[in-house]
Order: C-alpha cells, then sequence, then structure tokens
C-alpha cells in the first residue's frame, strides 16, 4: 500500500472521532459565550427522561449569535 493510500484511510478512520463534543452544564444562565455553530448540553430537567436539552449557536444577529435549542436524545449516563 502506498504511502498516500495509507494517509487517505487514516485520515478516513479517524474523522469520526475527530467530532467535537457537546459540553454540559447545568442551567442555561451557565452558558458564557455561545459561539456559531456550538452545541451544549444542558441538563436542567426540562426534558422528558430519556433526553437532554441542546442549545446551539443558530446564526448571526446584530446583538450576537442568536440560541435554539431543542430536547435530544441523551446518551451514556446521566452526569452530575
Amino acid at each position: 500500500m502506498s504511502l498516500r493510500r495509507t494517509a487517505l484511510l487514516l485520515l478516513i478512520l479517524s474523522a469520526p472521532g475527530a467530532t467535537a463534543h457537546a459540553a454540559t452544564v447545568g442551567r442555561v444562565e451557565d452558558i458564557a459565550d455561545l459561539k456559531l455553530g456550538q452545541r451544549v448540553l444542558v441538563d436542567d430537567g426540562t426534558c422528558p427522561a430519556g433526553q437532554v436539552k441542546e442549545v446551539r449557536g443558530a446564526k448571526m444577529t446584530d446583538k450576537g449569535v442568536a440560541r435554539t435549542s431543542a430536547c435530544v436524545s441523551r446518551f451514556g449516563p446521566k452526569t452530575k
């Protein structure tokens, strides 16, 4: 296998592991500076069992980054 093919294979295999994980906070007020495209999980008990609120930096406005939120499936055990 050539060096180029090996490098390409390593790049493809490492791509899923390179995705950013969302931070988890206890309250929406704990999100200090949300950036465009950033996702933060909020574990405040407002979503149904097995789900957690995801707050996203959705779009740029005159006043900064506009936020959207939705309940999403919880992955892994609940953290405190």
